[in-house]
């Protein structure tokens, strides 16, 4: 009896949902489609845009980012952009000379149905609209501005393309000369690669001085010249450059650290350095520090000098290096652990005990000098070899996982930074000051390293401007028991220092 009711019940489950299967959820489709939905449509070929393409959508909405009336924004093109679905994601729309109405900051509701989407001189480009298409909504909205190294964009140019970005502490390459113009094509470089930056001979800052330095906004369309499709950065206005102060050169930069040798790590891991000048370190003097942010208490308040289990120092107040060698703070002199090789022949400015001897003024002893995995971590070199909360690193770099290593405050706290390859003191969006990892822009970090690997921290580094030319980039070097110092003194792409 029991089996005849369940097979009942399964019969009028089933009867239910197939006479339900054809049934669809009540509700009007969207009338607008994400500018991220409207690019993916593109497929190689132009597009007639229409309510079965688009999902049932006839319209997109999108905050102006261009400036037509500057001069600098290809000729009847208005450029919006919107951040739907978790994407920013711009879009050009040739609606002609009504394009000049518009200003950055205007918000617009644009009907594409019936548009054609395609593809101008390379950029994608919504065509077949006029000036009714538009309708201007709104004014004065914020307007989403990314901060992306060139790297990042020349590796994902239809993310990028026609959104408003700033490259970071770029230069013009090569150095402008005295009385040279933004008229034209220049190259630009972050350290992480070139961009075009281009200037319309009409612009309305077309005349004006190129700078040196600079964080350069702007929109990047693309550009096809013969069979190749490139970015380039269109800047807006004369206000979209912001002139950076020339970068004070660091005698030392970091190169490579070791966090987990063969056995044990205490007294074995070690930081390479090279120097950028000729240094007496008995004449003057220097500072190492390494931070180790393990569990989950709060931000440093007094940052570097915070010492306990958090940070370690060491002095460096003796010996010498000469301009482009390597040295070495740390432990023991072995390469990679206990019964490694022995490379004390190599330039160690400090070789210190750590899981015995306290640090220099501040740090426990410790067994885990440098972090292998967990929380963020980092090292950062001073002059002189006083260290307080208000120390300013000539050189840092930070790795690894997160960790509360920073709070706003007020009081602001945390560790320091300085203008390196990964931070800048000023932030190429907001243009205010940020003196602190994990403060606006200064989140980047190097990834944890490979267990058991030498992290080797490729580069190029200009001693006369204090620039990276190539910013640096890990590399996991394998060591052995036996493995020369060569390994990670001479590999291919290790830091190499210019002028």
């Amino acid at each position: 009896m029991k089996k005849i009711y369940l097979l009942l019940v399964l019969a009028t489950v089933v009867s239910i949902n197939s006479c339900k299967k054809n049934k669809y959820a009540e509700g009007t489709l969207s009338p607008i489609i994400a500018v991220v939905d409207l690019r993916s449509i593109y497929k190689g070929s132009d597009v007639v845009l229409n309510s079965d393409n688009m999902g049932g959508a006839k319209e997109i909405v999108g905050v102006v980012i261009s400036n037509a009336a500057a001069g600098n924004s290809p000729v009847g093109v208005l450029v919006v952009q919107n951040n739907r679905r978790n994407a920013v994601r711009g879009i050009s729309l040739e609606i002609g000379n009504a394009a000049a109405n518009y200003v950055p900051g205007d918000s617009v509701v644009v009907q594409v149905n019936g548009a054609t989407l395609t593809k101008v001189n390379g950029s994608m480009r919504v065509k077949g609209l006029t000036e009714a298409s538009v309708s201007k909504v709104g004014d004065n909205k914020a307007i989403k501005v990314q901060s992306v190294p060139s790297a990042t964009l020349l590796a994902s140019p239809d993310v990028y393309e026609e959104t408003l970005i700033t490259i970071a502490k770029a230069v013009t390459d090569p150095e402008p000369q005295q009385g040279e113009t933004y008229a034209g094509d220049k190259t630009i470089n972050d350290g992480f690669g070139k961009i075009t930056m281009h200037t319309e001979a009409n612009a309305s800052f077309a005349a004006t001085e190129l700078p040196f330095s600079a964080n350069f906004s702007g929109i990047p369309f693309a550009v096809t010249s013969g069979a190749d499709t490139k970015l380039q950065l269109w800047p807006r206005t004369i206000d979209d450059v912001f002139t950076l102060a020339a970068t004070k050169p660091s005698p030392i930069i970091i190169t490579g650290y070791l966090t987990n040798p063969s056995g044990s790590d205490g007294d074995y891991e070690y930081i390479q350095f090279k120097a950028t000048k000729d240094i007496d370190f008995s004449v003057t003097n220097y500072a190492v520090v390494t931070c180790n942010n393990a569990g989950t208490n709060p931000a440093p308040a007094n940052g570097w000098a915070q010492g306990l289990a958090k940070t370690y120092k060491f002095n460096l107040t003796s010996g010498s290096v000469k301009k482009g060698e390597f040295f070495y703070v740390g432990g023991n002199k072995n390469i990679w652990g206990k019964g490694s090789t022995d490379i004390s022949s190599s330039n160690w400015i400090n070789s210190t005990m750590y899981a015995e001897v306290p640090g220099a003024d501040f740090g426990n002893v410790t067994t885990n000098l440098l972090a292998n995995s967990g929380n963020v971590a980092g090292i950062a070199v001073f002059t002189g070899t006083t260290v307080t909360a208000s120390s300013v690193p000539l050189d840092v770099i930070m790795y690894g996982g997160s960790g509360t290593v920073y709070s706003a405050g007020p009081p602001e706290i945390g560790y320091r930074i300085t203008n390196t390859d990964y931070y800048s003191t000023i932030n190429p969006v907001t243009r205010t000051e940020q003196g602190f990892y994990g403060g606006g822009s200064n989140t980047s970090k190097l990834p944890l390293p490979t267990d058991g690997l030498f992290s080797q921290l490729g580069g190029v580094y200009d001693a006369l401007t204090g620039r990276w030319v190539t910013g640096r980039t890990v590399t996991s070097v394998p060591l052995t028991l036996t493995s020369p110092i060569s390994t990670i003194e001479a590999a291919t792409g290790v830091t190499t220092v210019q002028n």
